[in-house]
């Protein structure tokens, strides 16, 4: 499969010409590309050793007992045959969750041999480093890697003069409607295939949709296969109830006596913590936004969940592609939550940091009102509401802002980039220009 260039290259970049760094510890959900990513990036490097500890399970002794750098570096320059040397050599350790000794090697590295290149990564890492409390606070950095974002899909398809009259686009500088058109196709298509490497890969070699569908059904399978890992006591089969429960609740208030017949609040719950943990699927908190920041005043009984990929989402439902292609509005496929899942992901894709979503609720049992998002940029709140189509009111978002007294807020639609009095309108397809170029939508 070919490799698919990825923005946080420039962060990886960055990391290896600091003076003060710190070993890397890349996370994320299975199959987001991280091993690829790695060794990509080894490619800069004279030497390139990767210890795979999963595939290699016997080589976790080299972590048993004493966990001086220097001496695990000996041994493993002389097992594989390959200089470890600082500046010279990235040292790349895969799947460590296997050995929670080797997790807590790290610290040890930026502690007594900073000046080596160390990079680790895992699957269900987080499973392992809850088993570690105390984990490398300030002796790590970690670097969330999720799937492609939309512009990563744009420029894996080589549309890059496309993606750059996107970003220079604003309410006062929209594109034509031509090249609107084309973005809003491309957009569709990636709702479609999603973010999976291995997806996107498959779609820019062969461009076949349906062919795509069936590599989506492989990984799903293999998701699923995974739920066994999560929790002994909770039954694989029981997790993929509850998985499921989000999947058809997506984007909605999670009611948790919809999730499994027979599973009590609490089994649910767990199963939420476990999914979540495994990246699969995000929460989306009620926050009062009284006042920033946003995460001292949520109200977690007023929570939705959204699942980690949209290509994932709709192999699961089942949607029907040809509507889903010829359709000018998805209110008519799946009641629009396909777009507000695109926007989350989008949200959570904005940086390499863990993420979190917020969206408002007026706590009122006679008032329906709801904002989809908010976001936190600099000293603001920015409220963003999401139609599936090109109408709708807009009636919650002018609620929240005369109520919260915000000046301004972002509805996203396919809609071309435009402005309704103080409401800048951005298309779906433009969510990454709200997050990276705030003065374009700033008073």
């Amino acid at each position: 499969m070919k490799y698919l260039s990825r923005s946080v290259e420039d962060q990886l970049n960055i990391w290896k010409d600091e003076e003060d760094r710190l070993p890397l510890l890349i996370r994320g959900a299975r199959q987001v590309g991280k091993s690829s990513l790695v060794k990509q990036f080894g490619r800069q490097f004279q030497y390139y050793l990767e210890l795979n500890l999963e595939m290699n399970p016997e080589m976790t002794k080299v972590f048993e007992g004493n966990l001086d750098p220097h001496r695990i570096c000996t041994d493993l320059s002389l097992i594989y045959n390959t200089p470890i040397e600082p500046g010279k050599t990235l040292l790349f350790i895969d799947e460590i969750q296997t050995s929670l000794p080797a997790l807590s090697s790290l610290r040890f590295f930026y502690e007594q041999y900073p000046e080596l290149h160390v990079i680790a990564a895992g699957s269900l890492l987080e499973f392992a480093l809850s088993e570690l409390p105390s984990f490398g606070v300030g002796r790590i950095r970690s670097l969330f890697l999720y799937p492609f974002s939309f512009n990563e899909f744009l420029h894996a398809m080589g549309e890059n003069k496309l993606l750059a009259a996107i970003q220079n686009a604003m309410s006062e500088n929209p594109l034509s409607e031509l090249v609107h058109k084309k973005a809003l196709g491309l957009f569709k298509r990636f709702l479609i295939i999603g973010g999976m490497p291995k997806v996107v890969s498959y779609y820019v070699e062969t461009g076949d949709l349906l062919e795509c569908q069936q590599v989506l059904d492989d990984l799903v399978l293999s998701f699923q296969d995974d739920f066994a890992k999560y929790k002994k006591r909770i039954s694989s089969f029981v997790i993929r109830e509850v998985f499921d429960a989000v999947v058809a609740q997506n984007a909605y208030k999670f009611v948790f006596t919809k999730a499994a017949p027979g599973l009590n609040r609490g089994q649910v719950k767990l199963c939420l913590e476990l999914l979540s943990m495994a990246g699969l699927i995000y929460p989306v908190t009620h926050s009062s936004a009284n006042g920033i920041p946003l995460g001292a005043q949520i109200n977690a009984k007023f929570r939705k969940y959204i699942v980690f990929d949209t290509g994932i989402y709709q192999r699961i439902l089942g949607l029907d592609l040809r509507a889903f292609l010829m359709d000018n509005e998805f209110e008519s496929i799946n009641k629009g939550s396909i777009a507000e899942l695109f926007i989350g992901l989008e949200l959570m894709k904005s940086s390499s940091k863990r993420n979190i979503l917020y969206y408002w609720q007026r706590e009122s049992k006679n008032s329906q009102a709801e904002v989809d998002y908010l976001v936190q940029m600099n000293a603001r709140i920015l409220p963003i509401e999401v139609k599936s189509g090109t109408k709708g009111s807009m009636q919650s978002l002018y609620l929240f802002l005369n109520e919260k007294k915000i000046e301004m807020g972002i509805r996203v639609s396919q809609e071309n980039f435009s402005m309704y009095n103080n409401i800048k309108v951005f298309p779906l397809y433009a969510l990454s220009n709200i997050v990276a170029h705030p003065e374009r939508w700033s008073y």
